[in-house]
């Protein structure tokens, strides 16, 4: 796995995303080059380069926002087709807008359009290629699990879900002397003390520990004997986080949060963080004050005051703050107790269905971040009912108010909305996910990553 921004990626997404950058790069040189009228002809002289640069980098913009990046899009042939058509679609659109707007960095019209087809027809047969290549043995590295605990099923439900990362899991090592309960269908291929041999024989490329219990059942001395003939040794717990971007709560222990050098933010870093969010909110309170008054109007129309909506959450170390939103729902609506809102929630008035859908109902939350009650990027602060439900039945739950919640975060752009503590106890691997690797640039991976839910409208309530 590869960090950027501090967020984890496959290698092969990331070789993807650059093989295909040159492709669609050297697909539009060729399209110039070919069909080109005079002012094509005229390009090899001029900013050719600048205009290849612009098709291109909205070519990958387009394929990242209709997903074709993601872990669970890439596995599915079929859903690729249909978006890269999808994709072909809004590049023509929005560089339509680009060229209007700036035609000095415009493609001639015969180049743009033979581009876009070839650019079309070649990302269909290069994904094809890349993920035949991916999935053939001989590139695959075979890994062998070490142990048959909870971790061990975990992480190889998620590998197995993502052929893209190339890995071939062979089997697993039982971790204790006690018969083996099977792990997701996989092999059983021997007793720890038969861990050289099963490597030697198998040939393995990579040893993942996944013992829940390592005291006195882990064998240092055999790891280090193949780690030393080139035989890589990962931690479960690590490689699971580097998949699926959470940690797998039920088997973290609070040492890991600890000690991890990630979690350690500096102070420079968090003076930085909070001099943004002063400047960035009061800015974004400034430009939104004449859409939030014409919103205020129209809830006022629509069913009369208060138009503000306040709530109790809990922030930073436990301690409760106002929540300020827009009033989507009737008066009274939660009279017997918070509950989560439903698709389609019968308690929403007219408009307010509209401003859930639209999430303009969060407009004056740049307020409680001007106040320091919240940051735009952390866990999502919940009402205190809610928190001490979910502090009482999930281990570690407590370790997200270590930090300032957010207007958004990372198990938001990940999870999407909560309605069970099931739901809670996934999202808040991605809550603790996030707190172990906090940094500026996740930060900036998560609002980009917002921006593009924004855009699509998805997982409102």
């Amino acid at each position: 796995m590869t960090r950027v921004l501090n967020g984890i990626f496959p290698p092969r997404t990331l070789l993807l995303v650059m093989s295909e950058a040159l492709l669609v790069a050297m697909t539009l040189r060729t399209a110039i080059f070919l069909l080109g009228d005079e002012t094509g002809l005229r390009l090899e002289g001029g900013n050719v380069l600048l205009r290849i640069a612009v098709a291109s980098a909205v070519c990958l913009l387009c394929l990242h926002y209709f997903d074709l990046y993601d872990s669970s899009i890439l596995a599915n042939s079929r859903e690729i087709g249909v978006r890269l058509i999808r994709v072909v679609g809004a590049v023509c659109l929005v560089l339509a807008v680009v060229y209007y707007k700036y035609p000095d960095v415009g493609l001639d019209f015969r180049s743009f359009i033979g581009g876009m087809v070839l650019v079309a027809i070649l990302l269909a047969i290069w994904r094809r290629l890349f993920f035949a290549l991916s999935r053939a043995a001989g590139m695959a590295e075979k890994v062998l699990l070490l142990g048959d605990g909870s971790l061990a099923t975990s992480l190889a439900t998620e590998l197995e879900r993502r052929p893209q990362l190339g890995v071939k899991l062979v089997g697993y090592v039982s971790g204790s002397p006690s018969p083996s309960r099977g792990v997701n269908g996989l092999r059983n291929l021997g007793a720890v003390e038969q861990l050289t041999e099963v490597v030697e024989s198998r040939q393995i490329d990579r040893v993942v520990v996944t013992m829940t219990d390592r005291r006195g059942a882990l064998p240092v001395g055999a790891l280090l004997r193949l780690k030393a003939r080139g035989v890589l040794i990962r931690d479960g717990a690590e490689l699971y986080e580097s998949v699926t971007g959470k940690v797998l709560v039920g088997s973290i222990r609070a040492s890991s949060l600890l000690f991890t050098s990630r979690s350690q933010v500096s102070q420079g870093t968090l003076l930085l963080k909070r001099s943004l969010a002063l400047v960035l909110s009061l800015v974004a309170l400034l430009i939104s004050l004449p859409i939030m008054g014409l919103v205020a109007l129209l809830i006022w129309l629509d069913s009369g005051a208060p138009v503000i909506f306040r709530q109790t959450r809990i922030g930073k170390d436990g301690k409760p703050f106002t929540l300020y939103k827009f009033r989507s729902m009737r008066n009274g609506a939660d009279a017997g107790g918070p509950r989560p809102a439903q698709p389609n929630d019968p308690r929403c008035t007219r408009v307010g269905g509209w401003l859930r859908h639209s999430r303009l109902d969060e407009m004056p939350q740049p307020y409680n971040i001007l106040r320091g009650d919240m940051c735009f990027v952390g866990p999502r602060p919940f009402v205190p009912e809610q928190e001490e439900e979910c502090q009482q039945q999930i281990p570690l739950y407590a370790q997200r108010w270590c930090v300032r919640p957010g207007a958004t975060g990372w198990a938001q752009v990940s999870r999407g909305y909560c309605q069970s503590v099931e739901d809670n106890t996934e999202k808040l691997g991605y809550d603790l996910f996030y707190i172990k690797n906090m940094s500026m640039g996740l930060d900036t991976l998560i609002l980009f990553e917002t921006i593009k839910i924004l855009l699509w409208g998805r997982g409102a309530q």
